[in-house]
């Protein structure tokens, strides 16, 4: 599978409660239960903005993911790579 994160444009969703982002994670939950081949690892919120990370074969799995669970896509970019502090490490 490939990796994706996701742009997502929330108003005022860094001001959410916790039962707002509960609320929130459990239609991710329910979609993604409807779904094969689609994974959600985790979210950054920040500002008025989540940075979703999933893991899905195309961007269309990944547009079928937000078309059913409500929630809005500003961009989606797949990840060519990912480094850490040890990919300096010879």
């Amino acid at each position: 599978m490939k990796r994706f994160v996701i742009e997502r444009g929330i108003p005022g969703i860094g001001d959410f409660s916790d039962t707002e982002l509960c609320s929130a994670a459990r239609a991710s939950n329910t979609a993604l239960a409807e779904m094969n081949g689609v994974q959600w690892e985790h979210s950054y919120v920040a500002g008025n903005k989540t940075f979703c990370v999933y893991l899905a074969e195309s961007e269309l799995d990944i547009r079928a993911h937000a078309e059913k669970s409500g929630f809005p896509v500003d961009s989606i970019t797949e990840v060519q790579h990912v480094i850490d502090p040890l990919t300096g490490n010879d």
